[in-house]
C-alpha cells in the first residue's frame, strides 16, 4: 500500500504528462538528506527504558552472542533490573521542558541548522530530516516519509565520525532494510566516516581551545574518551580503534602539543569480555594517582552530547577521578550544533550530493 503523502508533497504532485486520467499524482522529484544518530528512549520510566534497551541490546551488531543464549539472559535478567538504573541516569540529564533526552534536543537543532543551510543553497529540491537507529523517530518511518514526499534519491548520513560495526554499520543496516520495503525504491548513498577531515579536526581543536581559554590554568592532560567496543571486534577487522587513534593524533598535531599532553581512552564497557583499553574510568583514576590533578575530557566519537557524555563522563568518570585524588575536572562538550560543526557537516553533505543537485 502506498504511504499517504504529506500535505507539502500533495501540493506539488501532478500526473505524468502522458499518463492516463486515472494515473495517480506523483510528487515533484526531490533529494532527501537523512541524518541518523544512535537513539533515545521515549521517557525514563521503566517500560520506555525496557523497550529501548531491548531494541538496542538485541542488535547483533552491538551484542553478537548467539540469540538462543543471549536473549533469555537479556529478557529475564538484564531487562528486569537495568531499566531502573538506566532510567535514573536518563532522569538526571532529561530535558524536562521538551520532555526528551538531550540527544533528541541537540539532533533536532543540528537538523534545523543543516536544513536551513541546504535550503539556502538548493531551495525546495532538498528535504532534510533525522532518524534514530533505536527508538523514535525510526529510520523506516523517515524513509517512508521521504519517499512519499517525492524523494527519488536519499543521502543517508550516520553521525559518527569514526566507523564501527556497532554504530555506522547498524545504522546503514536499518536504512537498507527500510529501502527494501519500498515499492519504488529511491537511489541511495551513504556517507563515509569523517574522522580525519581537516575541518572536523579544526572544529574539535577550536572546542578544546575555547575550554582551555576559560581556565585559569591549563589542565595537565586532555583525555579523548571514545565509546568502547570489545577487543575482539578489532581483531575481527573493525577499523574503529585505529580511526580513534588517528583522530587523537591529528588533534594533537593541530594543537601543537606533546604526546604527554593528550591520551586516548575508551568508555562504556559492557559484559565480561575484554574491551578496547585503556578504560576511561580506570585511566583517569590512575592519572590522578600519578600526579595529574587537573584534567579535561572530550568525546570525539560523539557528534552530540548524550547519556554517555553528560552522565557517564560528567558524573561517573568525574567521580572516579576525584576519588583518586584529582582536583580539577573539566568536561568539554561535544561539537553539538556549534557553528564550525554545522559547517563541517553541511560541507560533507554537499560533497556527497555531487551530481545529484549541483
Amino acid at each position: 500500500m502506498q504511504a499517504a503523502q504529506p500535505q507539502s508533497a500533495q501540493a506539488d504532485a501532478t500526473r505524468p504528462e502522458h499518463g492516463p486520467g486515472d494515473h495517480p499524482k506523483v510528487p515533484r522529484p526531490k533529494v532527501g538528506v537523512l541524518l541518523a544518530n544512535l537513539g533515545t528512549p521515549d521517557g525514563y520510566d521503566y517500560w520506555s527504558m525496557r523497550r529501548y534497551l531491548s531494541e538496542f541490546l538485541s542488535d547483533r551488531r552491538v551484542i553478537d552472542y548467539s540469540p538462543w543464549k543471549w536473549q533469555p539472559l537479556l529478557q529475564t535478567v538484564i531487562l528486569t533490573k537495568r531499566p531502573f538504573a538506566s532510567g535514573a541516569a536518563y532522569k538526571s540529564i532529561w530535558n524536562e521542558a521538551e520532555n526528551e533526552s538531550p540527544l533528541a534536543t541537540i539532533t533536532k537543532s543540528q537538523t534545523a541548522k543543516i536544513k536551513a543551510a541546504l535550503e539556502a543553497r538548493y531551495g525546495a529540491d532538498v528535504m532534510v530530516d533525522y532518524a534514530m537507529r533505536y527508538g523514535n523517530p525510526s529510520t523506516r518511518s523517515k524513509v517512508e516519509a521521504m519517499v512519499a514526499a517525492g524523494c527519488q534519491k536519499i543521502l543517508f548520513f550516520p553521525l559518527y565520525p569514526q566507523y564501527a560495526g556497532a554504530t555506522t554499520a547498524t545504522a546503514n543496516d536499518a536504512f537498507f532494510a527500510a529501502l527494501a520495503k519500498e515499492k519504488w525504491q529511491p537511489a541511495s548513498r551513504t556517507v563515509a566516516p569523517y574522522f580525519d577531515r581537516p575541518d572536523y579536526i579544526e572544529a574539535l581543536a577550536q572546542s578544546v581551545q575555547r575550554a582551555y581559554a576559560a581556565k585559569d590554568k591549563k589542565p595537565d592532560l586532555l583525555v579523548c574518551s571514545y565509546h568502547g567496543l570489545p577487543q575482539r571486534y578489532l581483531m575481527e577487522g573493525d577499523p574503529y580503534h585505529c580511526q580513534c587513534q588517528k583522530t587523537t593524533r591529528l588533534l594533537k598535531e593541530r594543537l601543537g602539543w606533546q604526546d604527554s599532553e593528550i591520551i586516548t581512552t575508551f568508555q562504556s564497557q559492557f559484559g565480561p569480555e575484554e574491551w578496547l583499553q585503556p578504560y576511561t574510568v580506570e585511566e583517569v583514576a590512575r592519572q590522578a594517582k600519578a600526579g595529574k590533578k587537573s584534567i579535561a575530557v572530550c568525546a570525539p566519537a560523539f557528534s552530540a552530547d548524550c547519556i554517555e557524555t553528560l552522565e557517564e563522563i560528567n558524573e561517573e568518570i568525574k567521580e572516579s577521578f576525584e576519588e583518586a585524588g584529582g582536583e580539577d575536572f573539566t568536561y568539554i562538550p561535544c561539537l553539538n550544533d556549534d557553528a564550525a560543526h554545522i559547517e563541517t557537516l553541511t560541507t560533507i553533505i554537499t560533497e556527497n550530493l555531487g551530481g545529484w543537485l549541483d
